[in-house]
């Protein structure tokens, strides 16, 4: 199978750009990079964009946000969504940074998943977004996709993950999270995936066609 050639077909496919793709687009602060993706957990992109413009026009550094009021800190990403404990993560982020790496992100993934609240995926967007060190961030979004399309059979993230370090090619890391994620977002939903548009249907194992077909079905039951 192409890797290269389907994610291709899919980048002409997308419409807009992902929050993390604008930061590292715009080469913004790895600090800012990770907290992004602390705030991007479980919630919308636009949501996750609004809760860092808001926090970082306050505070911009690990110090600032060290030294915050928590309450102030939770009630500036609100939006995100379980603002409770992003805002405490944020913080002992924050706290480990200034005592253990000079205030800086550490750039290799042993020492990002040991930071609190980080687990593999932000651990590896922080590479790909901060650092374009290659790397596979698996969200639901990519865990969903890339069974659905049959290149890998696995149940979680953490499997997924390794599955597809052995089957697609490292140059192709770094897009392949930017790509998958918007593609999960825009055409292949959760839900009601959008099959008879999907620029790649002749790839997918999945009958498109029978999808359609229930789908006419439900609309003249109604």
């Amino acid at each position: 199978m192409n890797y290269e050639e389907i994610l291709d077909k899919i980048e002409l496919q997308l419409e807009g750009e992902a929050h993390l793709d604008e930061l590292a687009r715009n080469k913004q602060d790895p600090f800012k990079i990770l907290i992004s993706t602390i705030l991007s957990a479980r919630t919308k992109d636009a949501n996750t964009r609004m809760a860092t413009n808001k926090l970082f026009a306050k505070y911009k550094t690990p110090k600032a946000l060290a030294d915050a009021n928590i309450e102030e800190i939770e009630q500036l990403v609100k939006c995100s969504g379980f603002f409770k404990v992003k805002a405490a993560r944020i913080k002992e982020v924050s706290k480990e940074l200034i005592e253990n790496f000079n205030s800086k992100v550490p750039e290799n993934y042993d020492d990002l998943i040991n930071l609190p609240g980080v687990g593999s995926k932000t651990a590896n967007c922080v590479l790909v977004y901060a650092f374009k060190i290659p790397a596979i961030p698996v969200d639901v979004h990519i865990n969903r996709i890339v069974n659905r399309l049959g290149w890998v059979k696995t149940k979680t993230p953490e499997k997924t993950e390794q599955a597809l370090k052995e089957i697609i090619p490292k140059n192709l890391w770094l897009n392949l999270n930017r790509l998958l994620v918007r593609f999960g977002q825009q055409i292949c939903l959760p839900i009601r995936p959008k099959c008879e548009i999907c620029i790649i249907n002749d790839t997918c194992p999945k009958d498109f066609a029978m999808e359609l077909e229930e789908r006419e079905r439900k609309k003249k039951r109604k």
